[in-house]
């Protein structure tokens, strides 16, 4: 069933693509925003009026997720389809490291550029910052964002290594591949990134050119920073200005596609890359899902997610249906009308039946990786912890102190992994740490990128 399941949702999505106008795709990512910041995900004071009525107008996922609990792996994940081990991206890089994105990879931008689509990156890129590794080489026509995080810079950083920090450039605001602009306003930086979208999805319309816009906010990273016309106005503080200052951006995304003329062939996807920083007031919330960013826990690495398509995306839909970052490769991929890469295993999966149809969609499968080691697997309602993430060298993840490896939950009973079930179901623990096993085998893990 499963497999005539996927057959089926292939050949929907290629027959979409071959016998209509290929559809534009808009993937806005945010940065450290948690699962349960958002108003329509259940925050009781940040106001999120766009993504709320985005969720209203089109369908809300669940149980969705990020590959990955950091910033460069789990960006990886998204615009390859893959694991990021496989690319050797496992740690978050940094103005100083060497390594980035493997020149031989696949981004979704050089896939639908392949089948006539204009591409542009607006944002954060954070998969290496040297000319090899800049999205233009990546199948983006254009680039416009800073390269890294906004706390890498010796202004902004809080890393306690000062002769390391002193060493770093001022942050960098690139334009193609040349820094347009050192220290940039970061307070401005969320209305930058957007009137830059809007220009390009304008400029594309006229085009009459299919595109594919990737936006990646920088915010609500921390350093925290919000314009004048947002700052001190959510109940919230600046953590919550910040995310209403993205969801007034998405509003002008969903506004500027309604004036080019192009919504009703434009799907947006929202979500983000982690879950939220563990910064008391200065980070997000996981909502009931247990810690957040560097750590796989639920809370590390359970997104919001936002599907839209007017006509298209059915309206007014909560699914449950389980779904990865990596799978939009696949999605996007099999909507545009490219073909998925036949030389390397591609890990994501096509959920555009969950998408376009409301279909239940496949049986939850995920390996948790943190910091190159696998830690965790979920399998059906199933998650099995095998390995504690150290969040910092040698020491490790604090949720573990009490207890140790493996411990088991039952996602779909227990989703904050609060009622360990080990004991209780000793062939469930045998089946998945053969399962893990098996996984580790099936591959050989890219050269670390530092």
């Amino acid at each position: 069933m499963q497999t005539r399941r996927a057959f089926l949702a292939s050949t929907f999505a290629a027959s979409l693509a071959e016998g209509a106008e290929k559809p534009n795709i808009v993937m806005i990512y945010a940065d450290d925003l948690g699962y349960g910041d958002l108003g329509c995900y259940g925050h009781p004071t940040i106001q999120t009026p766009n993504l709320d009525r985005m969720a209203a107008r089109g369908m809300k996922f669940t149980q969705f997720y990020s590959t990955n609990p950091l910033c460069s792996p789990s960006r990886t994940a998204l615009l390859t389809g893959r694991y990021p081990i496989r690319s050797g991206i496992n740690v978050v890089l940094f103005p100083d490291s060497k390594g980035g994105l493997p020149s031989n990879d696949i981004t979704i931008a050089s896939l639908l550029k392949g089948r006539g689509y204009s591409t542009a990156c607006v944002g954060k890129w954070h998969l290496g910052h040297l000319p090899q590794y800049l999205p233009t080489r990546f199948g983006f026509d254009s680039y416009f964002g800073i390269p890294y995080s906004n706390d890498m810079s010796p202004a902004t950083s809080a890393n306690p290594n000062r002769e390391r920090k002193n060493s770093w450039a001022p942050t960098p605001l690139m334009r193609d591949d040349k820094v347009a602009e050192s220290e940039p306003d970061q307070a401005e930086i969320t209305r930058r990134y957007t009137d830059e979208a809007t220009a390009y999805i304008a400029k594309s319309a006229r085009a009459k050119k299919p595109f594919f816009l990737y936006l990646a906010h920088t915010m609500p990273h921390w350093p925290l920073a919000a314009s004048a016309a947002f700052r001190g106005k959510s109940a919230r503080g600046l953590y919550g200005d910040a995310v209403a200052e993205v969801d007034w951006s998405v509003g002008e995304i969903l506004k500027a596609l309604e004036k080019a003329g192009v919504a009703k062939n434009t799907l947006v996807f929202f979500s983000s890359d982690n879950g939220p920083a563990r910064l008391g007031l200065e980070g997000g919330s996981a909502g009931l899902y247990r810690e957040g960013k560097a750590t796989t826990w639920e809370g590390g690495v359970r997104e919001p997610a936002i599907a839209y398509w007017p006509g298209r995306v059915p309206a007014g839909v909560t699914t449950p249906a389980f779904g990865v970052t990596m799978d939009l490769f696949t999605t996007f991929a099999k909507l545009g009308g490219a073909s998925i890469p036949a030389d390397r295993p591609i890990d994501g999966q096509d959920i555009s039946d969950v998408v376009l149809k409301n279909a239940p969609g496949r049986e939850p499968l995920l390996f948790y990786y943190n910091q190159g080691a696998l830690r965790a697997v979920r399998s059906g309602p199933w998650k099995l912890h095998v390995s504690a993430c150290c969040t910092q060298p040698g020491g490790a993840d604090r949720a573990y102190k009490d207890q140790a490896p493996p411990l088991l939950y039952n996602l779909e009973i227990d989703p904050s992994e609060r009622h360990e079930a080990a004991a209780k179901n000793p062939d469930v623990v045998t089946r998945l740490l053969a399962l893990i096993e098996s996984h580790k085998k099936s591959f050989t893990p890219g050269a670390p990128q530092t």
